[in-house]
């Protein structure tokens, strides 16, 4: 995160209070400065006591002090102020400079108006690209096949671990699934439709964060969503399991098809968010581990309710 002492020039105009408007007219001739648009003013101990802008100074009296011309209450920010807040500061303040204090008052330069501009144009072009979503999405066009290979292949090979152990959890019910082979005509149904679900929520997720809404404003809309369309899913899957005639395995499906898909809303808001925050590319990571983790859930959730019902 640039930050405002970034951008700080400290070749500016600095007077002290009682200096006169006609010293500092002639103090400032044949001098060279990185800005002259505004004076500071500075008490004794290097503290910042206003500023005045050019134009002001060069209308007053001769003999009119600097205090008498100062703004006292110009925008300042801290050295460590995100470079964007500070540049809106200013702008929003009316001042074509913006000073830059430390918390004990000390001055430690200005920005001046034309890299205030250059950073208003720069978090503008910023802010549009991750509007677009072309930021990241330019980034992993243009990478090299190796760079493409060693972004994708962790996620893949995660994906094969659970595929090895849903293959496990599945021999471990082999018994159950002898006994009643209609179990097994609806598991790959499950697991399918719990991934849409899931994919449709990582969708949402990853395109609110390349615009910057937070997770927690849309885990409430996408929590409930994930619900109801469990729900949904759930009631219009029974009438078509029940034709198979075994009410146990057809509630087994209706009830595992509804836990799966509330399940796999919730995880594909949590994950995107999660690689997010640890600084990874939440396009390539969230869809493979997700879906892994969301096909665990689902045959585990859909096992376990069979041996409940049948």
């Amino acid at each position: 995160m640039a930050t405002a002492v970034e951008h700080v020039v400290t070749r500016v105009p600095v007077f002290s209070p009682e200096v006169t408007a006609g010293q500092a007219r002639e103090r400032m001739l044949g001098e060279r400065f990185d800005s002259a648009s505004d004076l500071v003013v500075l008490d004794a101990r290097g503290r910042l006591v206003g500023m005045i802008d050019v134009e002001r100074l060069l209308a007053a009296s001769h003999g009119t002090p600097l205090s008498e011309l100062a703004d006292r209450d110009p925008p300042i920010a801290l050295p460590g102020v995100d470079q964007e807040v500070a540049a809106w500061h200013a702008v929003q303040h009316g001042e074509s400079s913006l000073a830059v204090v430390g918390e004990d008052g000390r001055f430690h330069g200005l920005v001046p108006r034309r890299r205030l501009l250059r950073v208003l144009l720069e978090e503008h072009d910023e802010d549009m690209a991750r509007l677009s979503g072309s930021l990241r999405a330019r980034t992993a066009a243009e990478e090299s096949v190796r760079r493409r290979f060693l972004h994708r292949i962790p996620w893949l090979l995660i994906g094969l671990a659970g595929a090895m152990l849903s293959a496990g959890i599945v021999g471990s019910f082999e018994e159950r699934l002898s006994a009643n082979v209609t179990l097994a005509f609806f598991l790959p149904g499950v697991v399918y439709l719990a991934d849409a679900v899931g994919t449709q929520t990582e969708a949402v997720v990853v395109r609110g964060l390349s615009v910057g809404v937070s997770v927690r404003r849309l885990a409430r809309g996408e929590a409930i969503t994930g619900l109801i369309i469990g729900l949904t899913m759930a009631a219009a899957f029974l009438p078509f399991a029940l034709l198979y005639g075994d009410t146990g395995v057809a509630m087994t499906a209706a009830i595992a098809l509804f836990a799966a898909c509330s399940v796999a809303s919730a995880l594909a808001m949590g994950l995107p968010w999660l690689l997010s925050r640890l600084g990874r590319d939440p396009a390539f990571g969230s869809g493979p581990l997700a879906t892994v983790i969301q096909d665990l859930v689902s045959i585990t959730v859909y096992l376990l309710t069979a041996m409940a019902f049948t």
